[in-house]
């Protein structure tokens, strides 16, 4: 998609526009279709979405798998990183660490964070996205840091 942000304002601005962003970003990056994310907020250096509890994404426990929340974690890191990005540089995941802290016994809120001032940096640089799902009642269920790969674009 070739600029994120712009298609998720012009459609938020419409009933179930941030619905139907969210199902364009799914056919962009299928791999996300499983988690199903469904933006709530996007903007830059801050993402928000939900992944709803349902039997697609539970483990044997009835829980919301950890690979489903993760899958979540990521979806909101690339939407924040498209979002946040200078027009001269290109990112790519380097790495992902999570801590598992609590059961997710509901639907999910996947939050991914950065500070406006790492994408202010020059050269080759990883750049620390803070994610964290939280259940419906706040407590956080995966905490953790996906850390980003960034360089310029190459010339053309």
């Amino acid at each position: 998609m070739p600029d994120t942000y712009a298609l998720y304002r012009r459609l938020a601005a419409y009933p179930q526009g941030r619905r139907v962003f969210s199902l364009v970003f799914e056919q962009a990056a299928p791999y996300f279709r499983s988690a199903r994310p469904r933006f709530v907020e996007l903007g830059p250096n801050r993402a928000v979405l939900t992944v709803k509890k349902r039997r697609r994404v539970q483990n044997h426990l009835g829980t919301v798998h950890v690979i489903a929340i993760c899958n979540g974690l990521e979806a909101a890191m690339g939407a924040l990183a498209e979002a946040s990005i200078p027009s001269t540089r290109r990112w790519i995941p380097k790495g992902m660490a999570v801590d598992y802290t609590a059961k997710a016994t509901s639907d999910i809120t996947c939050v991914a964070e950065t500070d406006p001032a790492e994408w202010e940096r020059t050269g080759d640089v990883e750049i620390p996205v803070r994610v964290k799902g939280l259940r419906a009642d706040g407590t956080a269920v995966v905490e953790g840091t996906i850390r980003l790969w960034v360089t310029d674009k190459p010339a053309r």
